[in-house]
């Protein structure tokens, strides 16, 4: 009985967030054009401009290819953590006052939070997978499965962050200060514009500690296949972004559902 109440908790909670995002156009808008304006104007300026050349094999990459599952890691990032920003307007406007005294636990109502975020996730990577062929790839159904997973997994686990990070935010500004000195560093650092080989020590040492790194490296594993060439693009096995992923979301999704448990 608990656990079929818990199930529709976090089911409702999830169904909200899933509604809410497929009845807000702008959502749609910027889900759309912001990847697509950093493809066409970073990524095609940069490669017109210089010859990318992919170390250690020096083999020559077209920029565009390189740069694409860093845009789909930069969106996902993106939507992720200010998906979280919801929770301080449910605060704000007294609807987390009434979810928090629903008979569930508290725990369950971050968890159908972390869902629904997943699953604005996943809708945002299927649509983006729409522009492989802009960056010269295929768009296969083993590429576009992975990707999907990948990005879903990914998206679970930045969710769970920006959980953890608006439950201990009180206000809207507050939340999107940290946010804004958050998620830049993240998304350079994560290898998404650049390769991450030759860094200095400390940001070699900040970019292994970033989620994202592991979430685009993923990215790149799923997008250019297991080939001489695509490992020669990628830092790490899937198999080891993906354990290092599952990982992470464990912790994050705990140490969310702790920090949303003590929300008052």
């Amino acid at each position: 009985m608990i656990g079929r109440r818990v199930a529709k908790g976090i089911y409702a909670i999830w169904y909200r967030e899933t509604k809410r995002f497929l009845r807000d156009r702008s959502r749609w808008l910027g889900l759309i054009l912001q990847p697509l304006l950093y493809l066409m104007l970073v990524g095609y300026g940069i490669s017109a401009s210089m010859s990318f050349r992919q170390a250690p094999t020096g083999m020559h990459v077209n920029y565009v290819t390189f740069m694409y599952p860093g845009i789909i890691g930069m969106s996902v990032l993106f939507m992720s953590i200010f998906s979280a920003v919801g929770m301080i307007w449910d605060r704000e406007f007294g609807f987390l006052k009434e979810v928090l005294v629903a008979p569930v636990p508290r725990w369950a109502v971050a968890v159908g939070k972390a869902l629904g975020i997943t699953t604005i996730v996943v809708v945002q990577t299927a649509m983006l997978l729409l522009m492989a062929p802009l960056a010269h790839l295929p768009l296969g159904l083993a590429m576009a499965a992975q990707t999907l997973a990948v990005g879903a997994l990914t998206g679970f686990v930045l969710g769970c962050l920006g959980i953890v990070i608006a439950s201990r935010m009180s206000t809207m500004e507050s939340f999107q200060l940290v946010m804004n000195v958050l998620t830049m560093p993240m998304f350079f650092l994560s290898g998404a514009l650049y390769p991450l080989r030759g860094l200095p020590h400390w940001l070699s040492v900040l970019a292994h500690i970033d989620p994202l790194t592991y979430g685009v490296d993923a990215l790149r594993n799923a997008v250019y296949g297991q080939g001489e060439a695509a490992r020669a693009l990628v830092q790490y096995p899937l198999s080891v972004d993906v354990a290092v992923l599952a990982v992470m979301a464990v912790v994050f999704a705990l140490l969310g559902a702790m920090l949303f448990e003590r929300q008052e």
